[in-house]
């Protein structure tokens, strides 16, 4: 193509090359190079609808079993322990199973990898294929040798009469052929007492290649003939582009061109290093923005946001007559949670590739799926013709840039017709991934005089729910190909109590807008939620005088919940504490607990924490957790643990410590000094009770014991100091502030 000639305005020539009807810009300095990229890679046709076995399941002529997962393991051991679920169901020893995940051509469609729900779900129906596919083959067997079912047996993929005899391999039933079998909900699952995979700690398979440095993660892939990308951001969130020009970008060696739509500007080159110094080279001009709240006055804004609609979550009794009765003593308190980015380790990055009217786009995106629909609403094409495939990103913890990475490439491979690599650098990620929103709380209530709790209200500010579940693509907006009406959904979970009080009503205020596109990051909404409950929870029991774990026990009406906490009291050697104690030191040291059964329906979790609080620089240590978790049935105990320590360590940092800082115009907060997180010699010890529950349904794991963490440590903070810290995170200059008003 003719390179464009002036800053602002375009040369006539190249205005003949512009589509009409508002499309994209593509400007190149050279010509696309002959045999960029091989195709993407092909695939035999299977089946991907859910209801099918080969959806999930496939045995080759030797014997190897292939697991399909939707569902993809973001660095949390989901793709062993689906390997165990089905090695464990089909009878075959776990080094013949392979798992395939997160390919829209070759996976069903399991939902979204969030909410903890993995294994509950996307496990569950590996499981009910292969106990389907088991079944199917011991009953073709038994009819072909007309003997009853349950004579048979199956021994590492072997089905053998059970008083010895011939036997007959899956290799040799259904090796390299298809099922064609539907689910079936009536197939018999093992008996778990005959389980020897399921329940066993087993090591992750690529610890060893993430330990020494040979793991490809998403950032390092590479396909043939690939170029690089940079997208120039505006200066501000919402500015728009008024002009550019590449003059000296065009002395870059390898530099190969500009692409432009709207406020979408991005520059193409043929190594990374010179994309990079071609971003930096491009001269933009940019339309003045100051749309974003006074950081100083975010809860005021909160406030101030227009309520969309009300919604009760939980309505129990009156509680609003019951505040009003004479005797009430009413306790309030209002709780406030920052907004957080993802802090994701390594940027996010995508490769895409446009051949013969066909995308591929290799992603870390939790969702290939759902990225799927987007890419194709975005780029008018039809979902079949979009391929997904997911690639472990080094860093994820919810939506975080990964799907925006994935439509910068989309739309660039598919305008240019190169097989374009985009890589956000660390200003990216932290400028402009989508964020955790800010929620605010107000809590009341009434306790007689008997000490007892009679109501109990609750209130948060979060943003609305939208028609999709799904974070809009940043590319879209900038470009102006599409509107989505889509947010992150569920943020008002477990703001329902478990406590049986006799009135209580808990509102959900669904704003209009909040500051930046609103995301998943681990354990939304759900965490938020239970801080400000549990941390009230612990304002109540030292408003009647009780000990808290002694006051949750009185008002829990669950009996795998108390079994929790008294365990939990026994691994921490918990001992009764009604209020403060006085210390006299620079350092004071307290514990603090907090509960929550998640979403009131699944994984029980308690924890407490010791944290040891420096009276003269404010600052917080949490030296040990202890953590009670009830999951159900436990897949992997050691998965279960790292997810675990995890939940602790990440939630640690973001209470203490994460906070994302803005002017009116953009995020300021653009790398690890002004956006800090935990370091090593400030995590905390954490020791584990794992209640195991084999004859019960397996709950998630990757997000409750996250939920805990906040209150535990607010608690412990109190227990320590008699100050109440009610806003994260606890930096030091509000635990001095807090220190001064107690």
């Amino acid at each position: 193509m003719t390179p464009f000639t002036s800053g602002r305005g375009l040369s006539e020539s190249r205005r003949a090359f512009l589509k009409t009807g508002g499309a994209l810009v593509v400007s190149f300095a050279v010509e696309p190079p002959a045999g960029v990229a091989a195709a993407a890679p092909s695939a035999p046709p299977k089946t991907v609808a859910t209801d099918q076995v080969d959806a999930f399941l496939a045995i080759d002529a030797r014997g190897l079993v292939t697991v399909y997962s939707g569902k993809v393991d973001l660095g949390t051991g989901v793709q062993i322990a689906m390997a165990q679920i089905a090695a464990e169901e089909l009878s075959v020893p776990l080094d013949r199973v392979t798992v395939i995940q997160g390919d829209t051509m070759l996976t069903p469609d399991q939902g979204v990898t969030f909410g903890s729900l993995s294994i509950q779900n996307g496990g569950m129906q590996i499981r009910q294929a292969a106990a389907t596919a088991r079944e199917a083959l011991l009953w073709q067997v038994a009819v072909d040798q007309g003997v009853a079912k349950e004579t048979l047996t199956v021994k590492d993929g072997v089905i053998v009469p059970r008083s010895g005899g011939r036997s007959w391999s899956y290799a040799q039933l259904v090796g390299g052929r298809n099922f064609q079998l539907k689910l079936d909900a009536r197939a018999p699952l093992k008996d778990p007492k005959d389980y020897t995979i399921v329940g066993t700690p087993v090591a992750r398979p690529d610890i060893p290649d993430k330990v020494s440095g040979r793991f490809t993660y998403m950032q390092d892939f590479k396909i043939n003939g690939m170029v690089h990308a940079r997208v120039i951001r505006p200066r501000a969130m919402k500015a728009a582009l008024l002009a550019w020009n590449d003059v000296e970008a065009r002395k870059i060696p390898g530099y190969l061109g500009i692409v432009y739509k709207g406020n979408f500007l991005a520059v193409l080159a043929r190594r990374e290093w010179a994309a990079i110094k071609a971003s930096r080279a491009a001269a933009t001009t940019w339309s003045d923005w100051q749309g974003l709240p006074d950081k100083a006055k975010l809860w005021e804004y909160v406030r101030s946001v227009k309520i969309n609609k009300d919604e009760d979550l939980q309505k129990v009794g009156n509680s609003a007559e019951a505040m009003k009765a004479p005797r009430a003593r009413i306790v309030s308190a209002s709780y406030d949670f920052a907004i957080h980015t993802h802090g994701s380790i390594g940027p996010s990055c995508a490769v895409a590739q446009y051949k013969d009217g066909k995308l591929t786009v290799w992603s870390a995106s939790q969702a290939t799926h759902l990225l799927r629909k987007q890419l194709s609403n975005m780029l008018d094409l039809r979902p079949e013709d979009v391929r997904c495939i997911y690639i472990e990103g080094s860093g994820c913890y919810g939506r975080n840039g990964h799907e925006d990475a994935a439509a910068d490439a989309a739309l660039l491979a598919k305008e240019t017709g190169l097989p374009v690599r985009v890589q956000w650098m660390r200003e990216d990620e932290h400028g402009w991934d989508p964020k955790g929103p800010p929620s605010l709380y107000d809590l009341r209530a009434a306790i007689d005089d008997k000490g007892g709790v009679t109501a109990w209200e609750s209130e948060v500010l979060i943003p609305d729910r939208p028609k999709e579940i799904a974070v809009p693509l940043l590319a879209a907006e900038l470009a102006g190909l599409l509107r989505e009406d889509a947010h992150p959904g569920n943020i008002q979970q477990s703001l329902a109590i478990p406590y049986t009080f006799p009135n209580i009503r808990a509102t959900a205020h669904w704003l209009a807008e909040t500051p930046f596109r609103p995301s998943w990051i681990r354990t939304p909404g759900r965490m938020q939620n239970t801080f400000a409950n549990e941390s009230f929870v612990d304002e109540l029991a030292a408003a009647v005088g009780a000990d808290p774990l002694e006051f949750r026990l009185r008002h829990l009406n669950d009996p795998r919940g108390a079994e929790l906490l008294q365990r939990l009291a026994r691994l921490s050697g918990w001992k009764p504490r009604s209020a403060p104690p006085r210390q006299s030191g620079d350092v004071m040291k307290g514990r603090g607990l907090s509960y929550v059964r998640y979403e009131l329906a699944r994984t029980y979790v308690g924890a407490v924490a010791d944290v040891e609080v420096d009276r003269r620089t404010g600052k917080v240590r949490v030296s040990q957790f202890y953590v009670a978790h009830d999951c159900g049935q436990i897949i992997n105990p050691d998965g279960l643990r790292n997810q675990i320590e995890g939940n602790v360590v990440q939630t640690t940092s973001r209470t203490l410590i994460e906070d994302l800082h803005f002017d009116r115009s953009r995020v300021t907060s653009l790398d690890w000094e002004t956006y800090p997180i935990l370091k090593f010699p400030d995590v905390p010890e954490v020791v584990i009770d794992l209640i195991d529950r084999p004859t019960e349904k397996p709950w998630g794991a990757g997000e409750p014991t996250s939920a805990v963490v906040p209150s535990a440590i607010a608690n412990a903070i109190f227990d320590a100091t008699g100050a109440r810290l009610r806003s994260v995170p606890f930096v030091p200059a509000k635990v001095l502030a807090a220190l001064e008003k107690a």
